[in-house]
Order: C-alpha cells, then structure tokens, then sequence
C-alpha cells in the first residue's frame, strides 16, 4: 500500500456559512503540519486494514448501491429553463393514469452474469419520488403515463441493467426514466468515525470517470485558506480517500464560513469492485446526485 497526494482543481461547487472553528487557519508550523499529515495517513491505512477482507467489504460487493444518477432525463436534456427549473424544484402534475403493479420482485443484472433479486417499486411510488409527493406548481412537468422498461446504472460494482418506470412526459418524444428497484441496505462499518483526526469528512461522491481512473468528490476547507487536498491510500480491496486542507503562508484571521469544493483524485488503477472510502467517516463516500437524495445513503 502506498499514499500518493493529489491536489485539487478548482471548482467552486458551492458557499456554505458552517458553524465550524477554522480561524488560525493561516500558517503552521512545519513539525505540527507534518505531525497532521502522520496522523492522517496512519488513520487511512487503520480504515484499509478494518474494510479490506471484511464482512462489510463483503456485503458491499454482492449488493446493489448506485454511485450514478438513478433518474434519465429524456433523450437531449430539459428543452428549457422553465422545465429545469420544474425538474429541480420536484414541479410535477399527473394527467393520466399511471399502471398499477402487485407486490413483485425484480432483477438488477451486471455484465458476465451475475445478478441480484430486489423489491420492485411501483409506478405511483416512483413518481411520488419524482414530485416529492405534492402537487406541482409553475412552471411544472406534466406525466401522461408510464410503463416498466431498463436503464443502466452506475453502481459500486459497475453498469448495472436496472428496472425504471418509463414516464411519457408532454412535449418530450423520450421519456424520463427512472430506477424502480430500492437499493441494498448499507453494511454496517467495522470502524468508528475518527476523533482528532485532521481535516474533514468527504460530502460527497460526484462522479466515477468512465474508466474508473479518477474519481471526483466534494471537500470542505474554510474560506482563507488555500483550498482542500486530497490524499488517496490504494489497497487491493480499497481506495481510502483523506481531505484536509492547505495553510496559507502569511497567517492572519480566518473567519467560520467554509466552501465546498470539487476536487477530482486520480488513481493508479480503475477503481473496479474496490470500496471507495472516507478515512475520517470510516465508511463509503455517499453518491449524492445535483438535485435530490442520494439513491443509496437516502
């Protein structure tokens, strides 16, 4: 095992106002920043010794958890501001009548054969998901009907063929489609969240690189410093990821407010099977998609 450091790019993902301690974020001393940087990376490989060989590494690689958008918007995207805006906001009313399904099950396939058995969500359910259970508003989209077919999702062990409710949407020749089968319970951890552990959790899993080269997640620093680092320990069975941020050199008060950023990791080799994991949670970085709950940590 081996940690290399990777430097973020910058990408503003969004501004929050934290209720978090970075004042005296300008600079460290050299011994206290290689003193953080000791303690970081000895907590990764503790993460990577607890996950790899596992009953929960175990549980997570026969299961269905989605780290990919569960929901299809209609061939060549949202025609308008009007309907992104409708999308975003769950604005959606229902004029027809959508098919009634029974209790039943449902397959979620992977290439080379291997499969998985999950509860199949109905159609009314999934398009409560879509509007958030409540009546739309202006602007909104307008469903006319659905019927079951596939889409394929990205998944903790690759493109998944998936069950989703296909919804006739007026004015779109495509439909919006969504996953219709519910994801596999989350593994519980073999190990606690850190204490005194430098740096912050990961917020969240953006997106796998096609080739599963890079991944790209979103770090939290404060607002005067130099921006978050991400350091990335690689295990046969894991990729442990650790934020913490970069100190600027000429000191002075630091405020609370804090940004989110994207940063984008890459790896040695695609990511695969392995467990992708937050060394200070102890746990998988959560998928969360740009607008809604994130399909598996929901």
């Amino acid at each position: 095992m081996r940690t290399r450091a990777m430097r973020s790019v910058s990408l503003l993902a969004a501004v929050v106002a934290l209720g978090l301690a970075v004042s005296g974020c300008g600079g460290q001393p050299d011994g206290h920043a290689g003193r953080d940087a000791a303690v970081a990376a000895h907590r990764a490989r503790q993460v990577a010794a607890a996950w790899d060989g596992s009953a929960a590494a175990a549980a997570w690689r026969v299961g269905y958890h989605p780290m990919g958008d569960v929901i299809q918007l209609p061939r060549g995207g949202l025609r308008s501001k009007a309907d992104e805006q409708a999308y975003q906001d769950h604005s959606f009313v229902l004029q027809g009548k959508l098919p009634a399904t029974g209790s039943k099950d449902s397959r979620v396939a992977w290439a080379g054969g291997a499969s998985l058995t999950r509860p199949l969500a109905g159609a009314e359910e999934s398009y409560k998901t879509l509007s958030g259970g409540r009546g739309g508003g202006q602007p909104h989209l307008t469903v006319t009907g659905a019927k079951l077919g596939t889409i394929t999702v990205t998944t903790s062990r690759g493109p998944a063929t998936v069950p989703a409710w296909l919804f006739t949407v007026d004015g779109y020749a495509s439909p919006l489609k969504q996953a219709a089968v519910a994801p596999s319970k989350l593994p519980q951890p073999p190990l606690g969240q850190a204490r005194d552990v430098p740096g912050y959790p990961l917020n969240q899993l953006v997106k796998i690189a096609a080739d599963g080269r890079s991944v790209t997640v979103v770090a939290l620093h404060g607002v005067c410093d130099d921006g978050p680092a991400v350091e990335v320990l690689e295990t046969s069975g894991s990729v442990v990821l650790s934020s913490s941020v970069q100190h600027r050199k000429d000191g002075g008060y630091c405020t609370k407010q804090a940004k989110l950023q994207q940063v984008t990791v890459k790896l040695e080799r695609p990511l695969g099977n392995r467990v992708l994991l937050d060394a200070h949670t102890g746990q998988p970085v959560p998928y969360k998609p740009e607008h809604g709950p994130s399909p598996s940590w929901s």
